[in-house]
């Protein structure tokens, strides 16, 4: 049941006497419809009423309210309820006085299909859909491949993909490094290949003690029966197993445990979590909440287990820095996503303890590293405001940067800097069709034309500044873009290419101004375009790369009409790959099975129509 108040049309008093005393939440919005803020209570009517006794609230608190234009209210059955409800609308709206988690994409695992005779060992994000076994979450991407890339060289279980492993008709450079046994071509029988995952699997679960033993028995069998050689493989596997349990293994912890500690200063907050599964250190990683000035790290770590852990794998215990204000709903609610017992604890001694401190102390390292940083962040946004005259200081920048090879698979890319540096949420990439290849000036106008129109449809905020790499052609192209919307309030600069290319060289380009700005050598303005600039490279070249393999990775021979999947691979089988099949005549192409003769000079004049030319 959701109601709602128009404060500035209804007596404040009249609507608290209306409110229901059992739990929800409520939503409280500006003039503009805004969401500001959304919280849960477990008795609406005393909750949403604390807000409305004068000195009774903080300095925050009266500068919300002060706002409030609406307040909406959703009733639900319990107050677990209201939490869920309470993190998942935080986490979609972002309301501008909640403690909100900025970074919340979905985490890594290690994943073992289970569907094949010979299991495929990958990296995995997103649902599990597949048939198999998931490890982790990881805290990032990078710390799953180090474990793959360690476990290739422990127990060569195959990492390709099927599509590349169903297609091989020869062992890969795998194989030739011994980090793969070539399953692909029958190098390795099905129970040795079994026995590596097994293993495989084995460290993953943490059982690295029952590892090594099955281990050291069959080096020792090994011996026995004067099998040398596969005594000194085992030899040599149990050495690297036991320098990688050595690095990762947690004193003391056996299950799934995630070490969350808070620093909080200056208005701002670092999260530290350290990932603890089967006894083992996945890695740490750190998060920089959006808070209050008034916000404190117990509150700072109600919000962030809440929108965190709410609909993620939840670990058995979570040792905190500090306890939240409600533990104990918490681990509720949290007990029954995981449809098991979660404990929270703040007071713990020996080992993890110290495991504890050393989460703090990285997170109390890590927020004053960022907030030196957005010192020096804010004072190149004031360069920018005197090098390019602007009456206010700049708060959002954009800029657009065009990536292609030789005029194919035109990429433009627009990144996105606040006085908190990039928002890779609004990052976006154009993939660039209609123009001609390698007209840059085309592109620009094309990608600025679709990025503000979204924008005038309400998609996203007006830059201040739009930055283009270029120079003043495509900075033209800019305004005739933005003109054709009626779009004329944001200022656009060009990062032309200085002599020799040289960074700290660039000219600078105001739209409607002839010759390149004058800008203070060496200001800090200049750190902060090249710092932009470079960024939408990056991203430019990434989104072309991508395109451009997709574009690689998809055989000529899917363009043929009547040539289904099992024919193509019998021909990539047959002939060794797509050149075999490029360089093979029609009557070899015949003698494959499926191969109609009229089929097969399909596939010939397919790759040999330029040849008539």
């Amino acid at each position: 049941m959701t109601e709602s108040a128009d404060l500035s049309g209804f007596d404040v008093k009249a609507f608290l006497k209306t409110l229901t005393q059992r739990p929800g939440i409520y939503r409280m919005l500006d003039a503009n419809a805004e969401i500001i803020y959304i919280g849960k209570a477990k008795n609406l009517k005393n909750r949403v009423s604390s807000y409305f006794r004068g000195n009774a609230v903080s300095p925050k608190q009266q500068a919300m309210v002060a706002r409030i234009a609406a307040i909406e209210v959703t009733v639900t059955h319990t107050e677990g309820e209201a939490l869920l409800l309470e993190s998942q609308l935080i986490k979609r709206h972002k309301p501008r006085y909640n403690i909100s988690l900025r970074d919340d994409k979905s985490y890594p695992y290690v994943f073992i299909s289970s569907f094949h005779d010979f299991p495929q060992l990958s990296f995995h994000r997103g649902a599990k859909k597949r048939r198999g076994r998931y490890f982790g979450p990881y805290p990032s991407a990078s710390a799953v491949k180090e474990t793959l890339k360690l476990l290739q060289k422990i127990f060569p279980v195959r990492q390709c993909e099927d599509a590349y492993y169903n297609a091989r008709s020869r062992p890969c450079l795998q194989y030739q490094i011994e980090r793969c046994t070539a399953p692909c071509v029958g190098l390795v029988g099905k129970e040795a290949y079994a026995a590596d995952v097994e293993n495989t699997i084995l460290f993953l679960e943490g059982k690295g003690g029952l590892l090594i033993d099955n281990l050291v028995a069959k080096m020792e069998a090994a011996s026995a029966e004067l099998e040398f050689e596969a005594a000194a493989f085992y030899r040599d596997q149990i050495g690297r197993l036991r320098a990688v349990l050595e690095k990762q293994c947690v004193e003391g912890e056996k299950g799934d445990v995630d070490i969350v500690a808070c620093a909080a200063k200056a208005g701002a907050a670092c999260v530290q979590v350290f990932f603890i599964r089967a006894g083992q250190n996945l890695g740490n990683r750190q998060f920089f909440p959006k808070i209050g000035d008034d916000d404190g790290p117990a509150e700072i770590l109600q919000a962030f287990i809440a929108q965190f852990y709410l609909d993620k794998t939840v670990p058995a215990e979570l040792i905190v820095s500090h306890q939240p204000p409600e533990a104990e709903l918490l681990a509720e609610v949290l007990g029954e996503q995981a449809k098991r017992a979660v404990a929270i604890s703040a007071s713990v001694r020996g080992e993890r303890a110290k495991w504890l401190q050393m989460a703090t102390t990285n997170a109390e390292s890590a927020l004053n590293v960022k907030l030196a940083d957005q010192q020096g962040l804010f004072g190149r946004f004031l360069s920018l405001q005197q090098e390019l005259h602007c009456p206010e200081t700049p708060s959002r920048l954009e800029c657009f940067d065009i990536s292609h090879t030789l005029g194919e698979q035109t990429v433009a890319s627009c990144v996105v800097f606040d006085r908190n540096g990039p928002v890779k949420s609004d990052y976006r990439r154009f993939n660039i069709e209609g123009v001609t290849g390698g007209d840059d000036y085309a592109a620009i106008h094309q990608a600025v034309f679709r990025r503000f129109k979204r924008q005038k449809q309400g998609e996203h905020p007006a830059p201040d500044i739009l930055f283009i790499d270029g120079g003043k052609g495509q900075v033209g192209e800019a305004e005739k873009a933005l003109a054709e919307l009626q779009i004329n309030n944001v200022m656009i600069v060009g990062v032309a290419k200085g002599p020799d290319r040289k960074a700290g060289m660039e000219k600078i380009i105001l739209a409607g101004r002839d010759q390149p700005l004058d800008v203070t050598p060496g200001a800090a303005a200049l750190l902060l375009i090249q710092q932009i600039r470079d960024e939408a490279h990056r991203f430019a070249i990434t989104g072309h790369r991508q395109r451009r393999g997709k574009a690689r990775n998809r055989s000529t021979l899917e363009d043929i009409a009547g040539l289904g999947p099992k024919r193509r691979q019998s021909l990539l089988k047959q002939f060794g790959g797509l050149q075999g099949v490029v360089k093979a005549s029609v009557d070899a192409l015949t003698s494959i099975e499926g191969i109609s003769r009229h089929l097969a000079q399909r596939i010939y004049d397919t790759f040999h129509q330029q040849d008539d030319h």
